[in-house]
């Protein structure tokens, strides 16, 4: 049966790295226009790469990478400004003086191209994201005062303020106590829902999305699994990938990792 919806990023037997290093193998993946899709591996396994590809930021080694309508393996095609990006969070300067409405505005610079102005249509974009993450209240506060779930509110409207069709959001619950964890999930698929946008979310957190997104990504420098939840998250598949770090209860997978890197 021929999938109705259209592809948007298509992996040819896609490899990634450099010569003698292959940090992704021969990927072959299509995503579709408006799809909800949760990229899993272990550390090291592939997903900050793969996020890394879409974004037009290495080209394949080998193979192809089809974004959109385009074939163009020049990096940096105007397309690109057609993804939205929210990277690992790092930690803000409490004094660092920049407001929540600036912050935002800074989505809109890759969306113009170097050297325009920004005017009063980019003003209203930008009030308008903050208004879809709820946080337009406090457009004129201080980036740095705010909680680690409202900074995270900030940064994602930044990327919807570029208007983007595609949102990737690299794990986007680190550092984050676990409400504000919940809120964050739960703001993206809203997002998902009321925007269309096609929606990539790398975690380590399977349990937070397992329920929430169309299809997991299985990567550990190859894709072992592109499918619905329940056809991933089997015991034979994960053990392939995880080992025995991997305990499985009645309803939960517990992956016992090496945290210690995202603190």
């Amino acid at each position: 049966m021929s999938d109705p919806r259209e592809p948007i990023i298509r992996f040819d037997h896609a490899s990634f790295g450099f010569p003698g290093l292959i940090a992704l193998s021969d990927i072959s993946l299509t995503i579709y226009e408006g799809e909800f899709l949760g990229v899993i591996g272990p550390n090291g396994s592939g997903k900050t790469t793969l996020c890394r590809a879409v974004l037009g930021l290495l080209a394949p080694v080998q193979g192809h990478l089809h974004i959109f309508d385009c074939a163009c393996d020049k990096l940096r095609c105007y397309h690109r400004a057609k993804i939205g990006y929210l990277p690992q969070k790092g930690v803000v300067d409490r004094n660092f003086p920049v407001t929540v409405l600036e912050t935002v505005m800074m989505g809109r610079y890759g969306a113009l191209g170097l050297f325009k102005r920004p005017g009063r249509t980019d003003h209203a974009i930008a009030l308008e994201a903050l208004t879809q993450v709820g946080m337009e209240a406090h457009k004129d506060d201080a980036l740095g005062l705010l909680s680690g779930g409202q900074q995270q509110r900030v940064f994602i409207a930044r990327a919807l303020a570029q208007q983007p069709k595609v949102l990737i959001l690299d794990e986007p619950t680190t550092g984050l106590d676990i409400t504000a964890q919940h809120n964050v999930i739960e703001l993206v698929q809203h997002l998902h829902d009321q925007l269309k946008l096609t929606v990539l979310l790398i975690t380590h957190d399977i349990n937070m999305i397992r329920s929430r997104v169309d299809r997991l990504v299985l990567l550990k420098t190859k894709l072992f699994a592109a499918a619905p939840p329940a056809d991933v998250l089997k015991p034979e598949i994960l053990h392939q990938v995880y080992g025995k770090e991997l305990v499985i209860t009645e309803n939960d997978l517990v992956i016992v990792e090496d945290y210690h890197h995202h603190h």
